[in-house]
Formats: structure tokens, sequence, C-alpha cells
């Protein structure tokens, strides 16, 4: 598998004739995994559902998923406003033979502000619950879409993630190479060092110069940080082909990466080494700044 990115955007949307839906979610990088769903009230079925779902689809990440219910497209249903109606007629009869009045007409009785009043059609259970699936499903689409966006992301972390590490690669065998130039930089650093020593009052013992080379020896071996730094190279190699939710390891891998470089650049006893160390230490970050995205 791919690497996943934890950035990612979807919408979904759907219908039936009386309601339209709009999901949408985003997320964007998170330590653990914190999903947030929001919903309008009476939607509390779907939110555990759409929530469920997340949980199993996402490792890490901050998940913020949106429900937006439009009832607008439904017909109204009217009702003839009968207590009004009766008011009317009573005025009528009361106002007869004190004013000249045709008889009120149909168009001008339902004109009377507040005649007819819109009500509220209730469902069978059946129509609701086929409603409350479909959003439900919709929600899982919208899901399906972070998780896609969040693949095409990482894909193109991935390409990033490898040039870092190419990058890496270069500057340690660059650092091995200038390495290998240390014993005579060394030899000049005892030799200056064994004269200071032997120039001493009182004049140290062979012992313990032997000791003080031996101490100066061992400060500017770095092979073994070389070596270590090879094997972290290949265990990144393999996350990045693992792919899938390799985060937290491909970071603790760049806090093994930095701390090999650290004691390289401290070890270091040559000017080149040292820039090399540096530039090392450089590529890392920018290749953990990367790392703080992967899911």
């Amino acid at each position: 598998m791919a690497l996943q990115s934890m950035t990612g955007f979807a919408r979904a949307a759907g219908q039936d004739e009386r309601v339209s839906w709009t999901w949408e979610a985003r997320s964007v990088n998170g330590k653990s995994l914190d999903v947030r769903v929001r919903v309008p009230s009476g939607f509390e079925a779907v939110e555990q559902a759409v929530r469920a779902a997340a949980n199993k689809q996402f490792h890490r990440g901050n998940v913020s998923l949106s429900l937006a219910i439009d009832r607008s497209g439904a017909l109204p249903t009217y009702r003839l406003n009968e207590t009004l109606l009766d008011q009317v007629f009573a005025l009528q009869d009361e106002l007869s033979g004190r004013v000249s009045a045709e008889p009120p007409s149909l168009e001008g009785l339902l004109a009377v502000r507040g005649m007819l009043e819109t009500v509220d059609v209730e469902e069978d259970e059946a129509a609701e619950a086929a409603r409350e699936k479909a959003i439900i499903q919709c929600g899982i689409d919208v899901l399906a879409g972070l998780a896609s966006a969040r693949a095409e992301e990482g894909a193109r972390m991935a390409t990033l993630v490898a040039d870092h590490i190419e990058t890496i690669t270069g500057l340690t065998e660059e650092a091995s190479g200038a390495a290998a130039a240390q014993p005579e930089a060394l030899r000049e650093r005892l030799r200056s060092l064994v004269a200071e020593l032997l120039d001493a009052d009182p004049a140290l013992p062979e012992e313990r110069l032997a000791q003080e080379a031996a101490l100066l020896v061992g400060k500017a071996d770095v092979r073994e940080e070389l070596d270590r730094l090879r094997a972290h190279i290949a265990a990144a190699h393999d996350l990045i082909a693992e792919g899938d939710a390799v985060g937290r390891r491909f970071d603790f891998l760049c806090q093994e990466f930095n701390r090999e470089s650290n004691t390289l650049c401290s070890k270091s006893s040559d000017v080149e080494l040292t820039r090399i160390g540096m530039a090392l230490k450089a590529a890392i970050e920018q290749l953990r700044e990367q790392i703080q995205n992967v899911e």
C-alpha cells in the first residue's frame, strides 16, 4: 500500500421526494484519531453509525464531518382553517341588511390571510427508516471519498519522502568518504597532543599517553554511526513500501536519524565532515516535516 496522508476533503449529497442532504468531510494532522460529527437534531442514530465507520476507516488525524438537511424541496400540504371560515360567515350574517355586498367567492375566501394553513404530513416508519439508511450510506460514501483524497495526497508525499531519503543516502556516502580522510587529520592531532603532553611538567607516564591517544581515536571513529544511518535508510525504504498507517514508526525513525547525525557532527575532526553532517541534519529535518502528515 502507498503512504496515507492525514489531509483531505470530500463532499457527497443525496435526496428523496421530501428531503435533500449534503455531507462534508475534512481531515488534518493529528497525533491520534479524533472524529467529530455534526448533525441536526433528531439524527443521533446517523451520527453514531457514521462515527463508527470513520473510526474503522482511519487510524490517525483530526476528522470532521458535517451533515446539512434541506427540506425546502418538499411540497407543502394545506388545510382549510374551519374556525376562521365560520367567523367569516358569521360576520357576513351580522352585516346582512346593513351593507350591500355580493356573496363571498371561493377566490375571495382563500385570499383571506390564515384561511389556508400548512400542515406537516407524518410519514410512516418505513419511509423514515429508508431515508435514515440512505443518509448513513451517503455518510459512508463521503468517508470513502475522504480516504481517496488522503491516498492521493499520500502518493504525492511518498515521492517527496523518497527524494529526501535519496538525499540522506547521498550525504551518508559523502560522510563515509570524508571519514576515510580523518586518519591523517587524527595523526596530526595525536602528534600535537603527544608533543604537548611530553613537554608537560611533570611529564605524563607512557600509560597515560596511551590512554589519551586511545580516547581520541575512539571519539573520532564514526563507522558505527554511518552503519546505523545505512540501516535507518533501509528501514525507511521498507516503511515506504509497506505504506498504510506507518506515520508513528516513521516519526520514530526520524528521531533515530537525527540522533546519528548529531553524533556524527560531535565526533567530526574534519571541516568537510562537519559540513556534510550539518547538511544531513537539514535533510533529516525536511524528511521529518513531511512525515508529520503521514497517517
